[in-house]
């Protein structure tokens, strides 16, 4: 099964996009925007950049879990990972992340 990407509201009416691989599992999730036109935008730079190793920034967490945001060529964050217990744990998501985004399909969940 190929990756996907769920576009959605959140509770504060923003809206969202993540990434999943086939196995249904986050890979990827952006932050909030107020215009659907921004996510969709937002999925269109991920399909991109996720192609360019440079742009992922491998980082940890204060507790010494790993974990990467994708990053775009500004530089702003376009998408965070979850939590990895390990460091091979989040380059296989990185892996992922550049396998399933270039050809994702995109699945709107929101009304309108």
């Amino acid at each position: 099964m190929a990756g996907k990407f769920e576009v959605f509201t959140d509770k504060a009416g923003e809206f969202r996009f993540r990434l999943k691989a086939g196995n249904g599992q986050i890979i990827l999730a952006s932050e909030g925007y107020k215009k659907k036109a921004s996510a969709m935008n937002g999925i269109e730079s991920v399909r991109k950049n996720s192609q360019e190793d440079k742009r992922f920034e491998r980082t940890e967490t204060k507790n010494g879990k790993a974990r990467f945001n994708l990053k775009a060529s500004n530089g702003q964050v376009i998408g965070t990972s979850e939590t990895y217990e390990s460091v091979k744990a989040r380059d296989n998501g990185i892996a992922s992340v550049a396998k399933n985004a270039p050809d994702a399909k995109v699945v709107d969940t929101t009304a309108g």
